[in-house]
């Protein structure tokens, strides 16, 4: 899997709110990091279960991801999601870090993202 195969692909897993497809993504030990004061996820399972809990309140969920940074098997790549969570409007901004494995498996993702409440589209310097 390429790293352009895998963001379209975890782009699908939220947009259609597949933990399982999300979790696929990772290797056995992947490391899924989506707040640096919380305990990450780990393995395919932790990614599952953290994916179910953390979609369980979003809805008409809109997943843009920017262009991706490669350097190696380190990437970054912005993310806008315009959704309803609980039913309000709500944007999540932000970036993620990750590592790859040789066989196109995550080894590590670590987030760092802003939520706002309001439907905010992005500004013209994202993304590039």
């Amino acid at each position: 899997m390429t790293v352009h195969e895998w963001i379209d692909t975890y782009e699908r897993a939220w947009r259609e709110k597949d933990a399982q497809l999300a979790a696929s993504l990772f290797a056995s030990n992947g490391v899924y990091c989506s707040h640096l004061l919380q305990d990450p996820a780990i393995g395919p399972l932790g990614v599952a279960e953290y994916w179910r809990n953390v979609t369980a309140t979003q809805s008409e969920i809109n997943v843009r991801m920017g262009k991706p940074f490669i350097e190696g098997s380190r990437v970054a790549v912005e993310f806008w999601t315009r959704m309803k969570s609980s039913g309000a409007d709500a944007t999540v901004a932000g970036c993620m870090l990750l590592r790859f494995a040789d066989d196109g498996k995550c080894e590590e993702l670590r987030e760092y993202w802003f939520f706002e409440m309001g439907d905010h589209a992005p500004p013209a310097i994202w993304g590039h």
